[in-house]
């Protein structure tokens, strides 16, 4: 035997040998059984008792069904699977500990069986789980039910929002060959402010103080980076300085942005209907926004045609107008822009798309996901006017990468100043905003 076959053929023992996601829940829960079976007593005797459904007659039911099937149980997991049993009743079933836990900023569920998390920037695999594929789908009809929405296989797909404000999304087979997957990102509870981006590193004090001039003194501003990288947080960080006296309205997919002005109209787009009516689209709004006589105009994200009513809205007098968009650098931004403007089906030349580019956007943000899992405002850049057919751009700050911290995961960085003046400056000063030029020196 050659040592390639050798090779192959160890590799298929390993491969008999590994855990799958079924083994490691078998062996996991040894109590399994057990729950199934008082999971459905439960459920038995509730549907006797409807005209008794609160929350303390389903702790009573599971008690009393506790009591009659789960004598051999030890008194902490009875504590534990009585706790389960509720969850699968009332709420969204095992994700319900996920969702209470303040740390947890993600929920990825892949299939019945595996389950990661994001916390604190880093990606791990939990040890909670589903009973079964079954057992998923309930909880999914529960989620999608509670939002008036609807989820089967022809119509696979739901994008919507929960009662606290998390994003959810939820795909089922056929599209997902794994079985149903659910990814939910959490609805902060308490907003994040610039203290906090200070306190977490993601940006210095000169940037922040420059940022909140920038937003009080009506600066078209794009906030750009990647999936996961704290756009919309850090959207929520500026809006946050909007004078409590101008109208606001911000527009979304799904609402997230959580602004404390009162004087806030808050608009979200709708998608079609079972038979394929009543979208209301990100454009749409952006039309209809103008009408509504905005002194500020909050795009959650642009990415496709709404993006040239959003220029155009910049350009006719809606100024400190502020939006997001994924791309990798302030000059990918600019391209990307450019191609979403092609999608909205005017047929524009590049130069008349770079010049309104350049004409409505003053300043980009970007916003980056470092490999330790922080999130940094790595540039601050001021876009100038047009040389040939390039738009200029200038970092004001800029993020230095100075490698690992010794004894630490966490990556080194350094907040610095380009040294440059921005041309913007004088644009803050004349809507009265103070400017301090040690901001700009390093």
């Amino acid at each position: 035997m050659s040592l390639l076959e050798r090779m192959e053929k160890q590799k298929a023992a390993v491969r008999a040998d590994a855990d799958t996601p079924e083994k490691i829940q078998a062996k996991t829960d040894v109590y399994r059984d057990i729950k199934t079976r008082i999971h459905k007593e439960v459920i038995e005797t509730l549907e006797k008792r409807t005209a008794e459904s609160g929350p303390e007659t389903v702790r009573a039911v599971i008690g009393e069904v506790m009591d009659a099937f789960g004598a051999d149980v030890g008194r902490g997991e009875r504590i534990k699977i009585a706790s389960e049993l509720y969850n699968d009743v009332t709420g969204y079933g095992p994700l319900e500990t996920l969702l209470d836990d303040a740390d947890i900023t993600e929920i990825m569920v892949n299939g019945p069986f595996q389950i990661y998390v994001e916390k604190k920037g880093k990606i791990e695999l939990t040890d909670v789980c589903f009973r079964d594929t079954e057992h998923e789908m309930n909880i999914i009809d529960r989620i999608v039910s509670s939002l008036g929405r609807h989820i089967d296989e022809a119509s696979p797909m739901v994008d919507a929002r929960l009662k606290d404000g998390s994003r959810v999304n939820i795909i089922i087979p056929p599209l997902s060959l794994i079985g149903p997957a659910i990814t939910i990102r959490k609805f902060s509870k308490t907003p994040i402010t610039a203290l906090d981006l200070l306190s977490f590193g993601s940006a210095s004090a000169k940037m922040l103080s420059f940022l909140e001039a920038c937003v009080r003194g009506k600066l078209n501003i794009i906030v750009s980076g990647g999936t996961g990288s704290g756009k919309t947080t850090l959207l929520n960080v500026l809006s946050a300085c909007i004078p409590e006296n101008e109208r606001i309205i911000t527009i979304e997919d799904a609402a997230e942005l959580q602004l404390r002005q009162k004087h806030v109209i808050t608009l979200e787009s709708r998608t079609a209907n079972l038979e394929g009516r009543g979208q209301i689209t990100i454009r749409d709004l952006v039309r209809n926004s103008l009408r509504m006589r905005p002194d500020r105009i909050i795009v959650g994200e642009v990415r496709s045609g709404e993006t040239l009513d959003m220029l155009q809205a910049m350009n006719t007098g809606h100024d400190g107008s502020l939006t997001t968009v994924h791309a990798n650098s302030p000059r990918d931004t600019l391209s990307r822009i450019e191609t979403m403007v092609l999608m909205s089906g005017m047929e524009l030349p590049v130069r008349a798309i770079r010049e309104q580019v350049s004409s409505a956007i003053d300043l980009i943000v970007q916003q980056s996901r470092m490999r330790d899992g922080s999130r940094k405002i790595t540039n601050i850049t001021e876009v100038l006017n047009m040389e040939n057919d390039v738009i200029t751009l200038q970092d004001i700050f800029i993020c230095e990468r100075q490698g690992q911290q010794e004894g630490a995961e966490k990556l080194k960085t350094r907040f610095k100043c380009s040294g440059v003046r921005p041309k913007c400056v004088d644009k803050l000063r004349n809507n009265g905003v103070h400017v301090s030029d040690d901001w700009f020196r390093d």
